[in-house]
C-alpha cells in the first residue's frame, strides 16, 4: 500500500503530459512511480527529464546499463525497480545467467571485465558515498569522461529511485 495515494486518472493534469510523451513514444501503461510523482508535477517532469536519456540517449552500452540499474536494485531490494529492469536488461542483450548470477557476480566466470569494472562502479555508488578512484581508473581504461559520467549518473539516479521506491512504498502495477 502506497504512502500517498496514486493518481489514478491519466488526465489528471498532473501526469497528463508525461503519460501522454510515454503513450506517443510507444509505451503501455504508466508506471505506479509516475503515479505518486505526479503530485509534484515539477519533480515528475525533473525525473523523467534525467531518466529517459540516461535510457534513450547515454552512449554507454544499454546492456551494461542495465546490469548496473539490476545490481543496484538488488543491493536495495528495490523489487519494483528489478521488475521493470530485469525484462528491459534481456532486451538490450543481458543474458538469463548473468541476471541470475549478478549476487555473486565476483565469483561468477559469466561477466567480462568490462563488466566487472561497472559492477564495482555500480555497488560503491549504491553503498555510498560514491564511486572509488580506484574504480574510475579502472573505467578510464575502457570508457572515455563522457561514459564515465553517464555510468556514474545511472548508477546515482538509479540507487536514488530505489530509495524513492522505499520511501513511498511504491506498489507494482497489476
Amino acid at each position: 500500500m502506497p504512502r500517498i495515494p496514486l493518481i489514478e486518472d491519466n488526465a489528471d493534469p498532473r501526469i497528463a503530459a508525461i503519460y501522454s510523451a510515454l503513450k506517443s513514444g510507444g509505451h503501455t501503461g504508466f508506471p505506479n512511480l509516475y503515479r505518486l510523482l505526479g503530485h509534484a508535477p515539477a519533480m515528475l517532469e525533473a525525473w523523467t527529464g534525467l531518466a529517459w536519456p540516461l535510457r534513450t540517449e547515454a552512449k554507454t552500452p544499454r546492456a551494461l546499463r542495465e546490469l548496473v540499474i539490476l545490481r543496484g536494485a538488488q543491493m536495495m531490494g528495490a523489487d519494483y525497480e528489478w521488475t521493470h529492469h530485469a525484462p528491459m536488461a534481456l532486451a538490450a542483450g543481458v543474458t538469463q545467467e548473468k541476471i541470475d548470477a549478478l549476487s555473486n557476480w565476483r565469483a561468477s566466470a559469466a561477466y567480462s571485465e568490462i563488466e566487472r569494472i561497472v559492477l564495482r562502479l555500480a555497488e560503491e555508488i549504491t553503498e555510498g558515498p560514491g564511486a572509488s578512484a580506484e574504480s574510475i581508473t579502472q573505467a578510464r581504461a575502457h570508457f572515455n569522461e563522457g561514459e564515465i559520467v553517464e555510468l556514474v549518473l545511472t548508477s546515482s539516479f538509479y540507487a536514488c529511485v530505489g530509495r524513492v521506491l522505499h520511501s513511498l512504498d511504491v506498489p507494482l502495477e497489476k
